[in-house]
Order: C-alpha cells, then structure tokens, then sequence
C-alpha cells in the first residue's frame, strides 16, 4: 500500500512512521510535512535512503502540492496528523490553527476526494469534547463537541467537516481523537520534556494553577497502534476513541519524573493558570476495543520510564531542538524558512 502520511516529522507522525516501517515493511510512505518549528526532519533521517520512503516538503493547505503529491506517488490512503498543537501558542494568536487545523484539513480532503482515494484516517484529539468534572464519566464518541480553547474549537471544525465530507460526499474518512500522548520526539514545549529538560537543569518546574488539572495518558506507540487499526479496519463515518486508561493529575505527574530522576520537589513553582484551561479528560475506549480490537499496550508507569530512558540517551536531539540548530540542518536543504 502506498500511503500518505501529513506532519510525519512532527512527534506523532514520526512515531507512526517508524512504527508502519517496522510493521509493514512493504508499505510505501510518503511523508509531507512543512516544516514548521515543531517539524524535524533530522528525526526520520534514518529512513531517507529506504526506497519505500519519500519525503515531500510542501504545506496542506497548497492544493496543488497535495494533488500533484497523491498522483505521483499513487497513493491509496491518507492518515492526516498536520496540525497545530499547542493550547498555549493558540491562546496567544488563533491565526495559524485557523489556517493548518480547519482550512489545511478540509484541502486534504478535498484533494483526496477528487484523487479517489479510498481510506482517509483524520486524527483529531479529546480536546473537542471540553472539559469533565471529577466525577463525570468520560468522554465516549457520543459526547457532543465543546472546545474551550482555540486549538480544541480548530480542531473541532475539521472533525465537522470530516463528518460533512462523509454525509456529503460518502468520502471514506474516519476520525480518531486520543488523549494526551507522550514518549520519543515530543517537542519540548509540552509537559513531560519540558519537565525532564528543566529537572535536568535544575530550573524551576511551572506547574499551572493547583496542578490538579487531569490527564489520561498514552504513550505514542499505543496511540499509533490505535491509528493503524483504524486505516485497516475502521469503518468510514465512524469516530475512535483511544486513551490509556491513565487519568493522572499533573501535579502526580510532575513528583512522578522527579522522583527518578532524583530531583527534589523545592523545584516545583506554581504559575498563573492559562486561560480556559480545562480540568480532566478521561476517554472511553470501549467502542474502539470492540470494533477495532484496541487495547493499550503501555502503562503510564511503563511508558514515562520508557520516555525518560529515550531523553536521557538521545541528548544531541534534545540539544539540537531547544537551541534551534536542528533549524540550520534544515536550512541547508530549502534555504532560510519564514
């Protein structure tokens, strides 16, 4: 199968590429990505000499790059990861959520619809469902969208339009939406790396608020499992949920990487709490266990040693990208980036 994989050199992208490389070695995957500052391609370097991956560099929202890019590489199926991703950077200017999440996503799909494309997998996020209180059960695919922040309400439209596209059109496009994940090449702008590169400094750690603010945690590779299932098997129309069924507060998580790393908790200071800022999700899986077969693989325990472990051995990496220089190596391949 030759597939088209967008933001693949983003973290989760990434992650998904390595994994279907290892599980589908027959797969051909072409990766389009922009390359915007959470964009690494030193991260799939290994791969840029596998025949059965290509790199194009282009934007989603450029119909012409998209359309010229599914012709040429005949391409069968389309998981759409490209986003912006950060709740901070929307709440500080919406603009470029507006253009990537809503506009760049409904051209993907468009594109894909008039290429003929026959499996289309929009991976979306828990942050549409809103907020929870602590005793509310959690959110299933049934629970009606109410995004509190910029990010969540961009990310919102495309699932909109991806439900349009499939009542309209009965274009073949499934929605999955994960809870928060974590492990190898996240970015460090989001918490667990931001936390273990500021502990490993022995810089203060901001924790918003109270630190009582819920999570459910994934680790990367069970989200990416979850995405694959759904490429394969979903049925189009349809939404999954995947979560990994561990709800930890952040204040938990926090102790949680200080304790192996052998920080004492003094480095820990509470910080204004960002605006809209929602206080648990949980997800319920259910319906993706019983129609996809979903299960995590990964504890939270399981998954946060793992991820330390992979931060502590690839320091060049981490270096590379809170210094910037990992910018330069891509410089030498397409000029200065705006």
């Amino acid at each position: 199968m030759n597939i088209l994989v967008t933001g693949g050199c983003g973290f989760i992208g990434t992650n998904f590429i390595f994994l279907m490389k290892k599980r589908h070695p027959d797969w051909t995957i072409i990766n389009l990505d922009k390359l915007t500052y959470a964009g690494n391609r030193l991260n799939l370097i290994d791969l840029e000499k596998d025949p059965g991956y290509h790199f194009v560099h282009g934007d989603i929202c450029d119909q012409e790059t998209v359309l010229s890019t599914l012709e040429e590489f005949k391409i069968e199926a389309v998981v759409n990861f490209a986003a912006e991703s950060h709740v901070d950077r929307s709440i500080n200017d919406p603009s470029p959520f507006i253009s990537t999440n809503i506009r760049g996503a409904q051209n993907m799909m468009e594109c894909a619809r008039r290429a003929g494309i026959t499996r289309f997998v929009h991976v979306s996020t828990d942050e549409v469902y809103g907020t929870l209180s602590m005793d509310e059960p959690a959110f299933t695919e049934k629970t009606p969208l109410a995004p509190n922040s910029p990010y969540s309400a961009s990310k919102a439209s495309a699932d909109f339009f991806a439900r349009a596209y499939f009542e309209t059109y009965n274009f073949p496009i499934c929605i999955t939406r994960c809870s928060n994940n974590y492990g190898p090449y996240q970015f460090p702008e989001k918490l667990i790396p931001l936390m273990f590169t500021k502990a490993t400094s022995n810089e203060k750690l901001p924790v918003y608020g109270d630190g009582l603010n819920v999570r459910d945690w994934i680790y990367v590779d069970d989200h990416c499992t979850g995405v694959e299932l759904t490429l394969l098997n979903g049925t189009p129309g349809n939404a999954y949920n995947f979560g990994g069924a561990s709800e930890v507060s952040n204040i938990d998580l926090v102790r949680r990487l200080l304790k192996i790393l052998g920080r004492d908790e003094s480095l820990i200071t509470f910080v204004k709490d960002r605006p809209g800022h929602d206080r648990r999700y949980a997800m319920n899986f259910d319906f993706a266990a019983k129609e996809l077969g979903f299960k995590p693989e990964y504890s939270f325990e399981e998954g946060l040693s793992k991820t330390i472990e992979w931060y502590q051995t690839n320091d060049d990496w981490l270096e590379k990208v809170r210094s910037g220089t990992y910018l330069d190596f891509m410089d030498k391949w397409y000029g200065e980036r705006k």
